[in-house]
């Protein structure tokens, strides 16, 4: 039965903003590129028709964002006053969260709960950290002979093209948004074309609350126009981007092609969670499994790999299956909602695939189907599935982006490791153990930029975040992001 709850936030809908174009230069502006028709996975209900951004566009922003970072507004302010202004757009963006939530819900199917209540909180968090870091980085002064004195500073890298998804679209945005800003750059955000809307409302919201015209600007568009524009563009200085491989090896050749700009890359994963003999096996394989079915399983850093002992496979199944007949789809809009809708019905065709063909592949579906769910009428709802699997299954090795749980056993920790190990990806593992010695020593060998033991996805704004192999470089958050948005000038002064 949909909560009272619920049907406040279905009566919110009709005051939502939608904005119809790009936002450039401290506005909406038209966009001249091929409108973009949105519908909402929650119940198929179209959202207002989007004006996308054209090369020409894109171009305007640029040249915004230009304009703002050499006339100084923000890029030459006292660090203190950079982090004042970030700390400004954190607590505008915690006034209009539930808008901001209810966006993220509607466009891309997330459990209201979970738009609100993880998502905007950090969202609000994150620019608040770099609000906090910003006048609390530290130039160098390397010790030199008595004639002499050096400086190492870090200056702004000047316009930033950040290309988020649409999973964790504000999430995302932030990480590379408010780091960037802590550099003193400009911005200019290409959202995925799902969740363009939240972006736009976020820009509008931060330029409210005091960042100056074309400090950050919003480009919505298909990625092949506006995405690639951002990437062959030669005033941008470097872009960051948060998607697939296929299109993050594409803004590699944007790049060489135009002006070598920098090009930092988070190119998704297959995360592998490593249960050794010795662990909680209930422990670990309900938090893998909910792990693996948050989000409706579209995460990058996706437990979807349950590594067991060869003789605890059937129990490990057992318990997998039972978390996954817990975690049916419900309305997003209902507070009580723990997994919502699949993004898209082409997304969920996709998922449904990789489930289809796993028994011919040789994998054995243990729960879920390929079957789509009803949940509203109109929707893209599908139900989490358990596999047991071997390494060389499709299921086992290829990034689904959906509910999907692959069950593999193994024989003993060489051939655990050469598994997790085992995948073109590199960004996350989980291990679970209570032998301290195997922790340390296992953890060092798994391939991954992330690893958490005893836990899954953990974590604050102090660490960093990012892969190895295949799914990238770079980090998010910490104040190891600012490197990628800044340049080390050495002076040398001769005193002599």
């Amino acid at each position: 039965m949909f909560s009272a709850q619920g049907e406040e936030w279905v009566g919110r809908i009709d005051s939502l903003t939608f904005h119809d174009g790009p936002f450039v230069d401290g506005r909406i502006v038209p966009g001249h590129g091929e409108p973009m028709a949105l519908s909402s996975p929650r119940d198929g209900r179209s959202l207002p028709l989007l004006a996308t951004a054209s090369p020409d566009d894109v171009d305007a922003a640029v040249r915004s964002a230009r304009a703002a970072f050499e006339a100084g507004t923000f890029s030459r302010r006292a660090p203190r006053e950079r982090g004042r202004m970030l700390l400004a757009v954190a607590d505008a963006i915690h006034e209009r969260a539930q808008d901001l939530a209810l966006l993220i819900s509607l466009e891309m199917g997330k459990p209201i709960r979970e738009a609100l209540e993880t998502e905007m909180r950090a969202v609000v968090n994150c620019f608040r950290w770099y609000g906090e870091a910003v006048d609390k980085l530290i130039d160098e002064s390397p010790v030199t002979g008595e004639d002499s004195l050096a400086l190492v500073t870090r200056e702004p890298a000047g316009v930033v093209a950040a290309v988020v998804p649409w999973n964790f679209p504000l999430t995302m945005t932030a990480w590379k948004v408010a780091a960037a800003l802590a550099g003193g750059n400009s911005v200019i955000v290409k959202p995925a074309e799902h969740t363009s809307h939240s972006a736009l409302l976020l820009a509008e919201i931060a330029t409210q609350a005091g960042l100056p015209a074309g400090v950050l600007n919003v480009v919505p568009g298909h990625g092949a126009v506006a995405g690639r524009a951002l990437g062959e563009h030669p005033d941008v200085d470097v872009l960051t981007f948060t998607g697939s491989p296929e299109v993050g090896r594409r803004f590699l050749g944007y790049s060489a092609a135009s002006n070598g700009k920098r090009v930092w890359l988070e190119l998704g994963g297959k995360t592998a969670s490593l249960v050794l003999p010795d662990a909680d096996l209930d422990k670990a394989v309900r938090a893998t499994a909910d792990g693996c079915f948050y989000n409706q399983g579209q995460m990058c850093t996706s437990s979807s790999r349950l590594l067991v002992p060869r003789n605890r496979v059937a129990e490990a199944l057992e318990i997998a299956a039972d978390v996954a007949a817990a975690s049916a789809p419900a309305d997003p809009l209902d507070p009580g909602t723990g997994m919502g809708a699949i993004v898209s019905e082409r997304q969920l065709e996709r998922i449904a695939g990789f489930v289809e063909r796993a028994p011919a592949d040789g994998a054995r579906v243990v729960a879920g189907s390929a079957s789509r769910v009803e949940v509203v009428p109109g929707g893209s709802y599908f139900a989490p599935a358990v596999i047991a699997a071997d390494p060389t299954h499709e299921v086992a090795r290829e990034e689904i982006f959906g509910p999907v749980l692959s069950v593999i056993a193994y024989d003993d920790l060489d051939d655990a490791l050469q598994i997790a190990n085992g995948t073109e990806y590199g960004l996350a593992a989980a291990l679970w153990s209570d032998d301290l010695k195997a922790v340390h020593r296992v953890s060092r060998r798994l391939r991954a930029g992330v690893v958490w033991v005893n836990c899954f996805e953990e974590g604050d704004m102090t660490v960093p975040f990012g892969g190895v192999k295949g799914s990238g470089y770079g980090r998010d958050k910490s104040l190891h992001a600012i490197d990628k948005f800044t340049d080390l000038k050495t002076t040398w002064i001769d005193l002599s």
